[in-house]
């Protein structure tokens, strides 16, 4: 293992991710099984003028346990002392990361009403961060950690004694960290390419995205005026620069709720829950999800897709590159934050954008949803069409890629 670059993925993580400013207070939130690494990210926040450092621990294991006990509701729900331990650790000057650790074969033999369960009691935590995000204005990020039982699923033809150093050399050849070169710098150079691409897409006033594939895929997403893929203009005050994922290959807006209509078909799997969906389909009318297929997992989906009244409707539309570092890799991360950024995906559930906005037709439309599930619908032969304000057509994807 080279604990050299380890330490420099955690000193990238305190300096870019989360750009930690000296006297402010760090939350971490880590699976038990990456407590090491924990370690060594709160040691270098310490080292870059942070305050006070708080880990708090998830422990999955734990969840899986006491689903063969509870009701679901019991595992489901929030405990007094759980939110009071997550409020008082998030002071208002408090920044916060997420280490994110998969075990994709943990809850597969859990049934889908459980694993659900377990699923909305990690991400109902997490919205507690999240609204502190929301209010408070202040850097979060989210990345990923490798663990043997992960590195074993995602290097299947790699022996299990070399399989999780070759998963953190994976790691550290995707997030730009090698032994000679400044990370800040390979990051400042390919952010600013990104907003070239997201600032040209804004230029052409788009009001509407056509997916299309040969898997099927046929989807029209609707854009706002306020769907910006870039951002230009002042910063907001007090505005500290970080990176929110970790890494990251996507150009991302929000869409307009009710003006999503047609198919789309997944092109790798979705993580959740503890379990893996290898491949659905869900079709769309007037922004809401009116159908879905899944050979696997449909229970765990649609419980999903029905969590509140938003869950159903799309809160983010994302463009990535077919031939992006991430999908050359040819691997897939059964990890959300790795996939999406191999393809180009939807979310559902929470937008990007403040969902108080009202567009010019007096319609509230950005999505609000206490969950936001990436799932990815980018492929090889991926074709996007956008109409823009005055009608014209432009190809923005041909073939996976950019054609701008």
């Amino acid at each position: 293992m080279n604990y050299k670059l380890i330490r420099k993925y955690a000193h990238t993580l305190a300096t870019l991710g989360m750009n930690v400013q000296k006297g402010q207070d760090v939350m971490i939130e880590a699976c038990i099984e990456n407590h090491e690494f924990a370690k060594i990210l709160l040691e270098e926040c310490y080292k870059v003028g942070a305050n006070k450092v708080s880990i708090v621990y998830l422990d999955l294991e734990l969840s899986k346990i006491e689903s063969k006990y509870l009701k679901e509701e019991d595992i489901s729900s929030i405990k007094g002392w759980e939110r009071k331990q997550y409020e008082e650790i998030l002071t208002p000057n408090c920044c916060t990361i997420r280490l994110e650790s998969e075990n994709p074969k943990l809850l597969e033999d859990v049934n889908d009403s459980y694993s659900h369960a377990i699923f909305a009691h990690v991400d109902n935590l997490r919205n507690i961060m999240r609204g502190h995000v929301r209010n408070t204005h202040k850097q979060w990020c989210i990345a990923i950690v490798p663990t043997q039982a992960w590195a074993e699923v995602v290097l299947p033809d790699v022996s299990k004694e070399k399989a999780l150093e070759e998963f953190w050399n994976v790691l550290f050849k995707l997030c730009l960290i090698d032994e000679e070169s400044d990370p800040i710098e390979n990051w400042n150079n390919k952010l600013s390419k990104k907003a070239e691409i997201a600032n040209k897409i804004d230029d052409l006033e788009l009001v509407d995205l056509h997916f299309t594939s040969s898997n099927g895929t046929d989807l029209h997403v609707g854009l706002t005026s306020r769907s910006r893929f870039g951002y230009r203009g002042p910063l907001p005050k007090n505005y500290i620069r970080n990176m929110a994922n970790f890494p990251t290959e996507e150009i991302c807006t929000t869409p307009h709720k009710y003006k999503i209509n047609g198919k789309v078909c997944t092109t790798k799997p979705l993580a959740l829950g503890g379990k893996v969906i290898p491949y659905f389909e869900l079709t769309f009318k007037d922004g809401k999800v009116i159908d879905i297929k899944a050979d696997e997992c449909y229970d765990l989906l649609k419980k999903t897709i029905e969590t509140d009244e938003g869950s159903c409707y799309l809160g983010e539309v994302a463009l990535v590159a077919y031939h992006s570092p991430i999908s050359m890799s040819g691997l897939v991360y059964y990890t959300t934050l790795i996939d999406e950024n191999a393809s180009c995906h939807l979310a559902l559930g929470r937008a990007l954008g403040d969902s108080s906005y009202i567009d010019e037709e007096g319609v509230k439309c950005f999505n609000d949803s206490s969950i936001h599930i990436d799932f990815m619908v980018g492929a090889k032969d991926t074709n996007i069409v956008g109409t823009t304000k005055d009608g014209r057509k432009v190809q923005i994807f041909k073939d996976g890629d950019f054609a701008l």
